[in-house]
């Protein structure tokens, strides 16, 4: 019962630092556009989200792979 209530302690830490910071975390990715973009998808406090980015493997145009975390443009405390 300890370990139940420190996971979901844990996760509730983890949902609140991503709702006030606005950041996403990344759950999946795939390539589009005959592998010259890549979309890929974060969970948020608010939901799931989808960004593109311009694909290349080296990685000099564009992005190589997604980012693990991604500042999204909603925030709860802005301070504006």
């Amino acid at each position: 019962m300890k370990i139940l209530l420190r996971i979901v302690s844990m996760l509730v830490i983890i949902w609140l630092g991503l709702l006030f910071t606005g950041y996403g975390v990344l759950t999946g990715s795939h390539k589009n556009v005959a592998g010259i973009g890549l979309q890929c998808q974060y969970l948020t406090a608010r939901g799931m989200i989808k960004a593109q980015y311009l694909h290349s493997d080296s990685g000099i145009i564009g992005v190589a792979e997604c980012p693990i975390l991604r500042k999204t443009s909603e925030v709860v405390d802005d301070n504006e």
